[in-house]
């Protein structure tokens, strides 16, 4: 069995409701919950949540509810544990009925940047590379390289935020964005891991341990979890040039979902 595991909690303080705002028309977690469903090779949809609207949301798109315990869902809670207790609820009921969990696809209800045809190739990947932690989404940033990072020293003024010897000597280094070459981060849209990597958390690398140490980069394009208000016309730029239209008003439900879909 492979099984989507979808993460979204209520409170959010730096953009509230993030997760049902609307995007193109339709609440911001349906459009991991629709990759899922087109993803040919997951069996299963899950939403880790203490949100009833999300709840809503999710029997609407034909995902089962794991409801979050509290401790899960304060603002320094960590994704990781959600997602550890969200795969044991799950892994319970599939030996309950006989089934063994092969993957996971972990999903996030702010990261709207995921199709299923990427969920698929991530679960391809690890079925052809057994040696193989995970698959994860990556977007290529090379504005954000770790050289041109600074912090704000105790005099208020600005620092590297990494020591330059870091890169080399610092006479061979320069502003160019493309100097250190391709910088990928991951863009939390999607990471296809083991079992082992959820059960054995903590030998993962920082700051994702749920991805294992073996990670292999799906790579894409503009990929981003939401956090902040600002960052909802990238998101729509991206579905937009990955086919996705605003639904037809005429067929919307309250929560912005097609009725027939």
């Amino acid at each position: 069995m492979i099984a989507a595991l979808l993460l979204g909690r209520k409170g959010s303080i730096g953009f509230p409701g993030k997760n049902t705002f609307p995007v193109l028309g339709r609440p911001m977690a349906s459009y991991p919950m629709r990759a899922a469903h087109q993803a040919t090779l997951v069996d299963a949809g899950y939403l880790s949540t203490d949100d009833p609207e999300l709840m809503d949301l999710a029997r609407r798109e034909g995902f089962e509810v794991i409801e979050r315990p509290p401790e899960l869902c304060t603002p320094a809670a960590l994704g990781e544990d959600a997602f550890v207790h969200g795969y044991r609820v799950i892994r319970e009921q599939a030996a309950a009925r006989g089934e063994e969990l092969e993957l996971v696809a972990l999903l996030f209800c702010n990261a709207p940047t995921v199709l299923g045809e990427t969920i698929d190739a991530g679960i391809l990947v690890l079925r052809d590379r057994p040696e193989v932690d995970s698959a994860v989404t990556v977007s290529r940033y090379n504005m954000w390289s770790p050289l041109r990072a600074r912090k704000v020293n105790v005099d208020g003024l600005l620092d590297p935020f990494v020591p330059f010897e870091t890169f080399g000597d610092p006479r061979t280094l320069n502003c160019d964005r493309d100097s250190q070459g391709d910088v990928w981060f991951a863009d939390m849209g999607l990471s296809v891991v083991r079992p082992a990597c959820l059960e054995q958390m903590q030998d993962g690398l920082l700051p994702q341990k749920w991805m294992g140490r073996r990670i292999y980069p799906l790579e894409q394009w503009g990929g981003l979890d939401v956090d902040y208000r600002w960052q909802v016309p990238q998101v729509e730029h991206w579905l937009r040039e990955h086919g996705v239209r605003p639904p037809d008003a005429s067929t919307k439900t309250p929560l912005g979902r097609e009725a027939s879909s």
